[in-house]
């Protein structure tokens, strides 16, 4: 395996976050072999094209960028899946949370809200975001109780907002602002 401190690290209890910016995934992308591409982004061998494709125009333009993080369970060092902000608008400080799980085995067991607990630290404190938003599927409900338990507000409901397995899905708009933001206690997230 490649020497993961290249990339700056957020911890939880269970888990090891590793920042990916458009800099250093790019970086990444191009320098890695696909044995490390499968093994950090817990890809498939068959994603492995598309996934260095990404890299070919670059990922951030003059008032977007995005910052991921992905996440290794630190006990076995597996990619588990990501969390970070994509579609961040540079200039109004605000940027779309996202976050999945690559394994079911690891569904249903508090890993996304030990991790978004340290991401939006990251993302208030850091990055000095003054809005977070999420769009989420009307039928994802583990994905809306998480947002709901981090005291997200529902703002109302796009129609036909994404394409997804051959059809056009409407998505639940949810944010929190900095002002409403207070870290969360490791007792009450973990």
């Amino acid at each position: 395996m490649f020497d993961k401190t290249i990339f700056e690290s957020l911890y939880t209890p269970r888990f090891t976050l590793y920042k990916l910016t458009p800099d250093n995934y790019q970086e990444f992308l191009k320098n890695a072999t696909d044995k490390q591409l499968v093994e950090f982004l817990g890809i498939e061998p068959e994603e492995i094209l598309a996934e260095r494709k990404k890299a070919e125009h670059g990922f951030r333009t003059y008032n977007k960028s995005y910052l991921m993080f992905i996440i290794t369970d630190t006990q076995s060092n597996r990619a588990i899946g990501h969390c970070g902000y994509h579609t961040w608008y540079l200039e109004h400080d605000r940027a779309e949370i996202g976050y999945a799980l690559y394994n079911n085995s690891y569904k249903a067991k508090g890993v996304m809200s030990e991790v978004l607990t340290r991401v939006l630290d990251y993302g208030f404190e850091k990055m000095n975001l003054q809005r977070v938003e999420a769009f989420i599927g009307p039928n994802n409900e583990a994905s809306l109780r998480l947002i709901e338990k981090f005291g997200f507000v529902q703002e109302g409901q796009l129609r036909n907002h994404f394409f997804k397995n051959g059809k056009w899905e409407d998505s639940i708009v949810y944010s929190k602002l900095k002002t409403e933001y207070k870290p969360l206690s490791e007792s009450e997230t973990l």
